[in-house]
This record gives structure tokens, C-alpha cells and sequence, in this order.
């Protein structure tokens, strides 16, 4: 293992195992939401990392202060920043340096997420490190080209440590395979890193899990933001503009489109290029999800709103999409774009075909099942446990929660299976370490994956979905890989189970 010092295992598992209200110390946990944060800002462009292998590149995990709100700081985390952190972009066929230097207060990680690495290089629960100490990723890039994400991912405080800003985005380029899309970073190129969060009357950030609604659901802000901005402004050049969509929030869904019903494509899905644009006016991203979309501002001269239904949650006994926060019920604003005070160079046509990964995983060798469960039947008695820091848990996989000494399942390197996943009480987003998988079937149906992309996030109801996976990357039982719920309080509350590969 490249690391620098010991990961989690050989520290005290205590550490990382407390939950409920000590997940973070004050000032991070606060209460009294009454704030409504005024928009307009210009959209903030993350800087690019560039981790080619030319040379090691330093990520320091830090504490920090942001003004979301003008003239009030806000007590923050951010990678090599005060709040979030820079586009780390990796190239395939080179192999990535990496040294993570932990300047918090607390033990973090950073977890490639959508990575193809191997499980001691994965960034999950067990290679957290403690304050003062350096962790030291090196992986060979093997990803095609792809927008993926990192972020910190302690068991037990994923989501305050990602709320405060502890994630960022991850971009693989493919030399060898060139797209033919918008690539002018900042300009037609954008990240969107979409983020609901919440302020008190002062307008500092509120964290606060205590109560029911908020451990069932996962923590709901009612401001969006983006990029670390309130509903920013976008300065566009008119012409082709591929935006890279991240949700990055613990447990908002969003359904985007434009105010204008415009309609625009589709290139990319979580683990990389379609085969070819797919013509759309809406996409939902649950958390966790990228979709990478280029739209025409060719034509534009007025300011083009992007915006977003207001779909907040997974629904409870598996119905629809469930409102709250920010205008429940209602539209979501997410960012305006200003065509036209942007100057840049752009393609004028998309390309008809997209050169996307290979789709053929073969047959299935065998299959699993996994149900993700609330644990409704005592669910007051354990949040409660929880709460007053015994060792109830009202999340778990298959009647299990989390248990970081405990594998759940052993995969062969290489061998495709099919995994059947259902969630019988509410909507979650399913997420799987270490690959990336391909749809099959929603709740029955069949999936056409040329739409759908390789992914490494998908949305799993009472109907439930198939997916076929192939993990082609060691993991041993000191290293596992996760699956687990990525709304961060369900993750967070036991929603998450481990595997081998050898």
C-alpha cells in the first residue's frame, strides 16, 4: 500500500464509529434556518490540478471561512480551499500522484468516487487518516474519459465533512480517444458542482440532523448554490457549451431544464461518453449523479435560466419524488447564463457519434440481491440510540447495518454478476465502488444502454433495478470496496455494506 501512515484499521475504529450529534463540534452544527440568500454572484470556476503523473500534486483537506452570503463568513472545509476544492484532472494511460494532507481537526479521506482503482487507493472508510498525517494515492489511470468527483468519506461523517466542503471534481481526459466537444475549460467547458445548503440569520451555514426528518431523508437545504456561489451568473460564449452537472448535495434530487423548455444533448452519463448525442429538455441527477449536457446559446442574447423542479427527496413507501426546501412543490433556480460577454472557440456542430467505452460485460456468472432498508418497525428508538451515542443504527443493507469489520460479499476480479437492488420504503441512489456498472432493468422493464451510459450511481425504488456489474480492480478485506445509499445521513446512519475482490 502507497500510504504514508496508517490508515483507519490500525487506528481507534472508535473514532470513526461515533455518530448523531457529535458528528461535528460547534460552530458547524447549528440550528434556527431563516436566512434566504440573495443570488446573482458570478459563477466561481474551479482552478484545474493537473494530476497527470509529471508529478506528485498536493491536496490538502483544510479548514476554512466563505462568504456565501456578502460580508458574513461562514466556518468552512475545503481541498487546497476555503470551500470545496480544485478540478483534479487525470489523463489515461498515466498514473496519478497524489499526496492528501489532512490541516483539519478531524480524521478524513478522499474517495475517488467513479474511480476504476484498486480498494487501498479507493479512499473509503477504511483508509481515513488523522489530522497531521498525509495519505498518498497512486493509481494507474485505466478510466476512459469521463467527469467524475472526489470527497471525503468517513463513516459516520460523510455528510457533515461534504456539506462543509469537503468534495471537489475529478476529470479524466483520453488523449487517445478525442470527442469532438466543447473543451475550452471555464469557458464552453463549465463544472457545475449543484449543492442545496442552508443559513441561519446570520447567514452561516446550519447543519443539523437531530431531528426525524432529516435522518429519514437526509438533510435538505433551502438555497442552491453552485460551485460554492447562490444561484450564480454564468458568463457564456454563444455558440456549443458543455456543461459537467454534479448533484453534489446529501439528499437533494433534481429534475433540470431550461426556463425556455430549450432543448439540448446528452454526451456523458456517470462513468463516461454515450455513444452518441441523445436529444433531451429535461435530466434528473439524483445525488451523486454527473451527466455531461452541451447546449446551443448560439441564438441567445437575453439571460437563459437554468432551473429545476423541486423533487428534494426520495419519496417514502416507494411512491414518486417527494417535495421540500426551496419552494416545495415549486421551481428550483439554479444558475442564469449571460450568452454572448464570454469570448471562445467552439466546434459548430456536435459530432453524430461519441467514442464511448465498450457496453459488452458478457453473461452474468451469477446474481445477488441486495434491499436497502430503513428499519422503519424502530426506527424512533434507534435514532435516539444513535443520538445519545449508543450503537443503534436505523439504516442497513439485507437487515444489516454498516459494520467496518464485517465483509457482505466476495467478488471475483473480472466475472460479471447481476445484482438485483430494491429499496421497499423510499427512493435512493445505489452506488458501487470500484467500477462501473450497466443498467439493465427498471422496475422490470428493460433499459436501452445507449441512453442510459455506464454508471456508478442509479435510482432504486420498491420496483427495483438490475445491473449488471464487473469490478476489475483488487480489494482485500483490509480494503474493501463499499455499496451503499448515497444520501450521506442514510450512508452515514449504516445504509452501506462492503466487498472483496481477489
Amino acid at each position: 500500500m502507497s500510504i504514508l501512515n496508517p490508515p483507519l484499521h490500525n487506528l481507534d475504529r472508535r473514532q470513526v464509529l461515533l455518530g448523531g450529534a457529535a458528528l461535528l463540534a460547534a460552530p458547524f452544527v447549528l440550528t434556527g434556518r431563516a436566512f434566504a440568500a440573495e443570488g446573482g454572484a458570478a459563477l466561481p470556476i474551479p482552478p484545474i490540478l493537473e494530476a497527470d503523473g509529471a508529478q506528485p500534486v498536493t491536496l490538502t483537506a483544510r479548514k476554512g471561512s466563505h462568504a456565501f452570503v456578502p460580508g458574513t463568513q461562514t466556518p468552512t472545509l475545503g481541498y487546497e480551499a476555503d470551500y470545496l476544492g480544485p478540478t483534479l484532472r487525470v489523463r489515461r494511460g498515466r498514473t496519478a500522484q497524489i499526496d492528501v494532507v489532512n490541516r483539519t481537526d478531524d480524521v478524513v479521506t478522499a474517495h475517488w468516487h467513479g474511480a476504476h482503482v484498486p480498494g487501498n487507493m479507493d479512499g473509503g472508510p477504511q483508509t481515513a487518516f488523522a489530522p497531521g498525517q498525509t495519505w498518498s494515492a497512486r493509481f494507474d489511470v485505466h478510466h476512459p474519459a469521463a467527469t467524475l468527483w472526489y470527497h471525503s468519506h468517513v463513516h459516520g461523517k460523510t455528510g457533515p465533512q461534504v456539506y462543509h466542503g469537503l468534495a471537489g471534481l475529478l476529470l479524466v481526459d483520453d488523449p487517445a480517444a478525442p470527442d469532438g466537444l466543447p473543451s475550452d475549460y471555464g469557458v464552453n467547458d463549465i463544472p457545475l458542482v449543484v449543492q442545496d445548503r442552508s443559513f441561519d440569520s446570520s447567514g452561516r451555514l446550519v447543519y443539523d440532523i437531530s431531528g426525524m426528518m432529516s435522518l429519514m431523508g437526509g438533510f435538505l437545504g433551502d438555497t442552491i448554490c453552485v460551485n460554492g456561489a447562490v444561484r450564480p451568473v454564468a458568463d457564456v460564449p454563444r455558440g456549443l457549451v458543455r456543461l459537467r452537472l454534479l448533484n453534489g448535495s446529501n439528499a437533494r434530487f433534481y429534475d433540470f431544464t431550461f426556463a425556455d423548455g430549450r432543448q439540448f444533448h446528452q454526451v456523458a452519463s456517470d462513468g463516461g461518453l454515450l455513444p452518441a448525442p441523445v436529444a433531451r429538455n429535461r435530466i434528473a441527477l439524483a445525488p451523486a449523479e454527473r451527466a455531461e449536457i452541451v447546449v446551443d446559446f448560439s441564438a441567445d442574447s437575453a439571460p437563459v435560466r437554468l432551473i429545476s423542479s423541486d423533487l428534494a427527496q426520495g419519496g417514502m413507501m416507494g411512491g414518486g419524488m417527494m417535495g421540500g426546501g426551496a419552494g416545495s412543490g415549486g421551481t428550483l433556480d439554479i444558475l442564469t447564463f449571460s450568452p454572448g460577454s464570454a469570448q471562445g472557440n467552439a466546434p459548430s456542430a456536435l459530432p453524430a457519434a461519441l467514442p464511448a467505452p465498450p457496453f459488452d460485460l458478457g453473461a452474468p456468472v451469477r446474481t445477488r440481491e441486495f434491499r436497502l432498508d430503513m428499519h422503519a418497525g424502530s426506527m424512533i428508538g434507534s435514532m435516539a440510540r444513535r443520538l445519545f451515542g449508543a450503537t443503534g443504527s436505523i439504516m442497513g443493507i439485507n437487515g444489516n447495518a454498516y459494520d467496518m469489520g464485517r465483509i457482505d460479499a466476495a467478488l471475483t476480479l473480472g466475472e460479471t454478476e447481476l445484482w438485483r437492488v430494491s429499496a421497499p420504503m423510499m427512493v435512493h441512489p445505489f452506488h458501487v465502488h470500484g467500477c462501473s456498472f450497466q443498467v439493465v432493468s427498471r422496475g422490470g422493464q428493460p433499459v436501452d444502454p445507449a441512453t442510459e451510459g455506464h454508471k456508478d450511481v442509479v435510482v432504486v425504488d420498491a420496483s427495483g433495478v438490475e445491473i449488471l456489474v464487473q469490478v476489475n480492480k483488487k480489494a482485500d478485506a483490509a480494503d474493501p470496496f463499499m455499496l451503499h445509499c448515497h444520501i450521506l445521513e442514510h450512508e452515514d446512519a449504516g445504509m452501506m455494506a462492503q466487498f472483496t475482490v481477489t
